[in-house]
């Protein structure tokens, strides 16, 4: 039979073969010393069928794509014993010790995430975006936000909102700068309180708005000042 030899362990073909109808098989292995490889004009699809004939998984490698049908799909380590990657049509599990997105436009999540940790590489920023929408962050016991060195910065095009329902928000610093607050009228020349003024007190609307009062002998602040009219 040329390349096709028969033996008690089963059939052997050396070199080329060619199949122009399907193949049934238990088995199908290389050489100890050579690589096994599957060939085909259009694509090349491996099916596994239960006892009363039905399709229970199939792979099929193409010239665009990669597609496997099964009810879970599973990826192991090179041993075989830990799971990495499990997919079905409920969720999809990674379980490895790290998850890293290497794509200029990062990573796209159309809908929440779930994570204990989320981390930039050393020596990259780490940003969290929503370009048209919100961007929330819960946890029922905290949520921390840190960074070991370098600069934190929040910033917001609107409103920046600060509330606790029921405990308090504490600003602990060596120093603490409320920049760009607006100024009050307090003497009758603001032209000479911002000339001659050096010392300032902070004001608290009854809306909750600061501004900026001269600071005197004893305290300018003024609730019916323009400050607070129209905040």
């Amino acid at each position: 039979m040329g390349n096709l030899k028969l033996n008690q362990d089963g059939v052997h073909l050396e070199g080329i073969s060619e199949f122009l109808s399907p193949l049934y098989v238990s088995e199908i292995r290389s050489r100890k010393d050579s690589l096994l490889f599957l060939r085909s004009e259009k694509n090349v699809t491996l099916n596994a069928r239960n006892s009363q004939g039905q399709l229970t998984g199939q792979l099929t490698v193409g010239s665009e794509a990669v597609e496997a049908q099964c009810q879970r799909l599973q990826v192991r380590s090179r041993d075989g014993g830990r799971l990495l990657f499990t997919a079905d049509e409920e969720e999809i599990v990674m379980t490895t010790e790290k998850f890293t997105v290497t794509g200029s436009e990062g990573a796209v999540f159309g809908h929440s995430v779930e994570t204990p940790l989320i981390q930039a590489r050393v020596s990259d920023d780490l940003k969290l975006e929503s370009p048209t929408r919100t961007l929330t962050m819960e946890a029922p016991r905290g949520v921390e936000v840190s960074t070991a060195e370098g600069t934190l910065k929040v910033s917001g095009r609107k409103d920046l909102q600060l509330q606790s329902t029921e405990g308090e928000i504490l600003l602990d610093a060596s120093t603490i700068q409320l920049g760009s607050l607006p100024l009050g009228i307090y003497t009758a020349s603001s032209a000479q309180a911002s000339q001659d003024q050096d010392i300032y007190e902070v004001c608290v609307c009854p809306s909750g708005k600061i501004y900026l009062s001269p600071a005197e002998s004893s305290s300018t602040c003024q609730a019916m000042s323009n400050i607070c009219l129209w905040s």
